[in-house]
């Protein structure tokens, strides 16, 4: 594997983390809050935050509505988790501007004693 250069990549490549943080944002928008390690937790937040945005952007009427749609769905590859966040999630954020997500941390997980947290949708 090559020596990543922006952030650690999980053991993996890049494509296997874009991929790996796609289903994680799309897991957190279906359940809205998910239980993972911290780190994988604290690379999905910035992701996460940045499709709603995305998502509250494509609430506005216009030629670039279609697009970030498109966008979105080109990110997270799931029609249904597109439609979730577009539809229903992004217009309860409205009002919100930015800090849509929280992390709980939740101490160790019993196998390998690697730091547990929840990341959740803020409400």
């Amino acid at each position: 594997m090559a020596t990543p250069r922006r952030a650690p990549r999980f053991g993996g490549s890049a494509a296997h983390q874009r991929l790996l943080m796609a289903n994680m944002a799309a897991s957190l928008f279906a359940a809205e809050g998910i239980t993972t390690t911290e780190a994988k937790a604290k690379a999905l937040r910035p992701i996460a935050e940045k499709l709603i945005t995305k998502a509250k952007k494509a609430q506005e009427e216009g030629p670039m509505r279609i697009h970030r749609i498109r966008q979105i769905q080109g990110y997270l590859g799931d029609k249904e988790m597109t439609n979730k966040l577009v539809n229903e999630i992004a217009p309860a954020y409205m009002a919100r501007n930015g800090g849509y997500t929280r992390i709980l941390k939740l101490g160790t997980r019993q196998g390998d004693a690697a730091p547990m947290a929840r990341i959740e949708l803020v409400r």
